[in-house]
């Protein structure tokens, strides 16, 4: 379903091809001087630079971006293939450009005031008006056209670090492309091959959208353009406002999905997880909010740990599976990303902007989306680690402040799941901005290992099953039930002696008896800070929103996925229970538990490393002595 959504017209593209066509041929523009000379330097791309100022002036430049590009390869006057596909998306972002900013003339009113001038000149606020609102359809033009090559021009090689500022004039729609040609013209002019123009293009697009974006706040009468969504089927081009990653081109998933009978164990994770499957598909397109994000229970981001082996990797098939069916039925746009460690790159500040990017593709909220970050540990480094490299460090920064910043906000249209096998290495207030905590620990008990080892045996054979009632142990609401019973003693033996000096103390029947316990928490692990109570109360929440969404309400959109906001939120009420000290305890210990195990395992670590080198030492000190007796010794 795509609310609100204008689909662009390709006979309103094919009126502004003319236009397009001339200013990617040749375009005169008049610019203020650099203090560069326009010759180059022989044997150089290099121009002279003269020592007397001339800041201020102005200089006309004539622009040929056809011919720029059919000089980089200077024996082949033809264009090769992707200076031709260079070449054609610039005519055809400029076009569509053109178009764009004929559709907000519309919704604003410009094209009254403009054919109002044309027969007699205008005066007043309506002239005040019309110069607004003629900047601002440029403005809406330069944006298009960098969002349309931001999107379809693929950067290969390296990323491109000495792109040229771009410089707009907002005084036409057409003036504001012609200084857009004008910057992509000089950098194909400094490119050297194919792979160095894309990569240049490609970053001179994404630089123009920074620059704009961050001139935004002068322009008037951009509020209308703001809720805009225009799609370009023939192109898959989608502008949604002036979102940072506007539509990017949508692509088929290809993931191996798996379904929730072929997981054993991890009762509580793949519980959790099928319920925030359903709990993305009712996100209302329209409101541009989630019922369970009002309601509270609503799962942004969460962390599942777990030794090798344990079924991280097929609980994220499952996630992903669930929602792009629900998608598939619902008609909803589905985007799933993974970000990894071969996203980390070695140039300053490319990883970070890799990572915002990830992020900027999930939380668009023209769509439902689901991020991973697998292995975090080694994608985001603890900022106290030192031999972590500045790229992780950069990672690290940009899923804090995404998570959990001053200007994060949650529509619950998304989630993000951080994995790892070892969590106690990933930064702490990285870690507590997880709102839940999985325990991905695989099958534990001897009917999941029967069941896991049926499952996977397949049926080939005729050896009998025996004893056993198969699958009975992964009935989930038993298994849940059986699960969740678990917590209400501790798992860990550091949060065990407290809970068991509380209960000598103390009786659990008000809620000052659960602040006492979480202080008496706080006194023995200083991380169990107030971020950490939020996520326990976070947790509390969406048990008493444990409830089951009937399977019939995913069947058919109209049944529910499709109706108004608040008679989804109507419905989902109708089913909300509350929640009581049992659960409240559970959800304590569930989350407490999870920082002394980290903790516990990080001072294993620790341990063995100390073991290590003095067991190191004392093989060094005894080849020592032997290299005296020996007469080797030097030292």
């Amino acid at each position: 379903m795509d609310t609100g959504l204008t689909t662009l017209s390709e006979k309103d593209i094919a009126k502004h091809i003319t236009t397009a066509q001339s200013l990617v041929t040749r375009l005169v523009l008049l610019e203020a001087s650099t203090g560069k000379s326009k010759t180059e330097l022989a044997g150089t791309k290099r121009r002279f630079v003269s020592t007397v100022s001339t800041s201020g002036t102005r200089s006309s430049r004539e622009v040929e971006f056809t011919k720029s590009l059919s000089s980089i390869k200077a024996d082949d006057s033809m264009l090769s293939p992707v200076q031709h596909g260079i070449l054609f998306k610039t005519r055809r972002a400029i076009a569509i450009a053109l178009a764009v900013s004929d559709e907000f003339a519309k919704q604003t009113g410009l094209d009254t005031l403009r054919d109002k001038n044309a027969s007699s000149s205008l005066s007043g606020d309506e002239a005040d008006r019309y110069r607004g609102l003629l900047e601002a359809s440029a403005y809406v033009a330069a944006f298009t056209a960098s969002a349309y090559l931001h999107q379809m021009v693929e950067a290969a090689g390296e990323p491109a670090n000495d792109i040229a500022e771009p410089v707009f004039n907002f005084d036409t729609p057409q003036d504001a492309l012609k200084t857009l040609v004008g910057g992509l013209d000089g950098e194909a002019q400094q490119s050297s091959d194919d792979t160095v123009l894309q990569s240049r293009i490609r970053a001179f697009a994404d630089d123009a959208m920074e620059e704009l974006l961050a001139r935004k706040s002068r322009f008037t009468g951009l509020g209308s353009f703001e809720e805009t969504h225009l799609r370009l089927e023939s192109d898959g081009f989608e502008l949604n406002g002036f979102d940072v990653a506007p539509g990017a081109k949508s692509k088929p998933l290809v993931m191996t999905f798996k379904k929730p009978d072929e997981i054993i164990g991890n009762h509580i994770a793949k519980y959790q997880a099928m319920k925030l499957a359903k709990m993305l598909m009712a996100y209302d397109f329209d409101r541009q909010l989630n019922p369970f994000v009002d309601l509270g229970g609503f799962l942004f981001t969460f962390i599942g740990d777990g030794a090798p082996g344990t079924g991280k990797t097929i609980l994220i098939q499952m996630i992903a599976g669930l929602i792009h069916d629900y998608c598939q039925t619902a008609g909803y746009g589905f985007t799933y990303e993974n970000f990894g460690i071969d996203q980390i790159s070695s140039y300053q500040g490319k990883s970070g902007q890799s990572c915002k990017q990830f992020i900027n593709n999930v939380i668009n909220p023209r769509t439902i989306g689901f991020g991973t970050v697998d292995d975090i540990d080694q994608v985001a480094a603890k900022r106290s680690d030192d031999r972590a490299s500045a790229g992780q460090q950069e990672v690290t920064a940009v899923l804090m402040e995404s998570f959990a910043g001053a200007t994060t906000v949650v529509r619950g249209n998304c989630s993000f799941g951080m994995f790892s096998n070892y969590p106690e290495n990933v930064d702490d207030a990285l870690r507590q901005r997880a709102g839940a905590r999985w325990l991905v620990d695989g099958p534990q008990s001897r009917d999941d290992y029967i069941d896991i080892f049926v499952l996977l045996a397949g049926k080939n054979h005729d050896i009998p099953l025996g004893k056993h009632d198969l699958y009975s142990a992964q009935i989930i609401k038993d298994a849940v039930s059986t699960a969740y019973g678990e917590h209400n003693t501790p798992q860990e033996e550091g949060l065990a002696k407290i809970h068991e000096k509380f209960s000598k103390e103390n009786s659990l029947k008000t809620m000052a008896d659960v602040g006492t316990y979480l202080h008496m928490i706080k006194k023995v692990e200083p991380r169990f800070t107030g971020r950490a109570i939020k996520n326990v109360t976070d947790a509390i929440k969406m048990r008493a929103m444990d409830i089951d969404l009937p399977d019939e309400w995913f069947e058919k959109p109209e049944t529910f996925m499709h109706k108004p906001y608040d008679d989804k939120k109507a419905m989902i009420e109708e089913l909300r229970g509350p929640f009581d000290l049992e659960i409240v305890m559970q959800e304590i210990n569930r989350y407490a538990d999870s920082e002394f195990r980290y903790t516990d395992k990080s001072d294993n670590a620790a341990v063995e490393e100390i073991i290590r080198r003095e067991r190191q030492r004392g093989k060094a000190i005894d080849k020592i002595e032997q290299m005296k007796k020996d007469g080797h010794w030097d030292g």
